[in-house]
């Protein structure tokens, strides 16, 4: 079986960003099928161009990257240049692939659907949609989307892909009635989760340590985007609370269109606690995360924001390491029935700052917690049996279009 995945935003190991959807393409080859990826030519993550023309990733996997504005970091009308000119060009790019029988479609951005949805029609093979976050109720709720006409757009656009879709598919249980709302089906459930084969407890991450001048202070690490929606302005705010408290050093590792206002922040404190450091590829976050005493996920305290499960955390766990969640809902009933971490409300510096500092004064703590973690993820979120999950959903699609 030859399986297209239409995803700007896809991310091989090699590169910085999420790798659910590599995992998965890498799982499918595994069991024998061939995947051909329509990608753009730009990271999400660093708005750095990835590649230039179409190249074999890995036997089994072709990873095409047609032409992708470059300007995704700039403002808002940037970013959506970007999507339209990869709606546009990964139209074209998906119609010269030949012989596919199931099409993989995603959103966010949703314009990536449109595509996805026309290719399968014109192929007629069926389309597998997943919904990986609940756009555009997000950016409107981020008051990014303001225009009435593109709202009301993108709304139809949305309630036509859910309802032309052959499979549905979400990432999180929190966004299952929304679709159920929207389409008036059931989606499946592969929830997010992580390779844990990749992380482990023994790791060290000493070569990042050193590379942040760590010693023997107590690392909080944020890994991710540094964008609009992560609130790492309350990061910052910890910071300044303990700045004072020398044996606690935040790390953020990632990039976004954010960040370089958050250095100049953290500068025009004279913040000598904060350190911030590019984008890292997946294939070395398990030495990145390994160099952490604690983890940190925030998100802004919106309540669509309770609906999701973040990668990050599950990477976190998987590495045995405790998460400090600001994020409220389903992502926090994560950390807190594994007892795999401690939760602080959105946006509350003061809350972050004060269960750092109790967290670094009791490290036996941390240590069960983060094996609590990772127990739990081994035994609920491992990538393997959810890349086995979605193997069955494609396969399943694909010998009900046949009959």
């Amino acid at each position: 079986m030859h399986v297209l995945i239409i995803h700007q935003a896809f991310a091989s190991a090699s590169e910085a960003g999420g790798t659910r959807h590599y995992e998965f393409a890498r799982h499918l080859v595994a069991e024998g099928h061939r995947v051909t990826v329509i990608a753009g030519q730009v990271s999400y993550l660093t708005g750095t161009v990835v590649a230039d023309r179409s190249f074999p990733s890995e036997p089994g996997i072709t990873i095409v990257r047609p032409f992708t504005s470059r300007s995704l970091h700039k403002s808002f009308v940037h970013r959506l240049v970007s999507y339209l000119t990869f709606m546009a060009s990964s139209l074209v790019a998906a119609l010269r692939v030949s012989d596919v029988d199931v099409v993989v479609g995603t959103s966010p951005p949703i314009f990536q659907g449109a595509t996805a949805l026309v290719v399968a029609r014109l192929k007629r093979v069926p389309l597998v949609f997943e919904v990986r976050d609940l756009w555009p109720d997000f950016a409107i709720e981020l008051k990014i989307l303001k225009n009435p006409l593109l709202i009301a757009a993108a709304r139809q656009l949305e309630r036509l892909l859910y309802r032309s879709a052959d499979r549905l598919l979400v990432n999180s249980p929190g966004f299952i009635q929304h679709v159920r709302d929207v389409s008036g089906r059931t989606p499946t459930l592969i929830p997010n989760g992580t390779d844990a084969s990749q992380f482990s407890p023994a790791r060290t991450g000493e070569r990042f340590r050193e590379q942040w001048r760590a010693s023997d202070r107590f690392v909080a690490l944020y890994a991710g985007a540094h964008g609009t929606a992560n609130n790492l302005e309350t990061v910052l705010e910890a910071a300044q609370l303990l700045r004072d408290q020398k044996e606690i050093l935040f790390v953020l590792v990632g990039d976004g269109k954010e960040k370089a206002s958050l250095e100049a922040a953290a500068r025009s404190a004279g913040l000598d606690n904060i350190r911030f450091e590019r984008p890292q590829p997946k294939e070395a976050m398990p030495d990145v995360v390994a160099a952490a005493d604690v983890c940190v996920a925030t998100l802004r305290d919106i309540p669509l924001f309770r609906t999701t499960y973040p990668n990050k955390v599950f990477d976190y766990m998987a590495a045995g390491k405790p998460t400090l969640v600001a994020i409220d809902g389903v992502i926090r009933q994560v950390v807190e029935e594994s007892d795999g971490g401690v939760f602080v409300p959105p946006g509350d510096a003061k809350a972050l700052a004060e269960s750092l500092s109790r967290l670094a004064a009791d490290r036996p703590r941390c240590a069960r917690m983060g094996a609590n973690a990772r127990a739990f993820v081994l035994e609920r979120f491992d990538r393997k049996g959810q890349a086995e999950s979605f193997r069955l959903l494609i396969e399943g699609c694909s010998v009900e279009a046949a009959a």
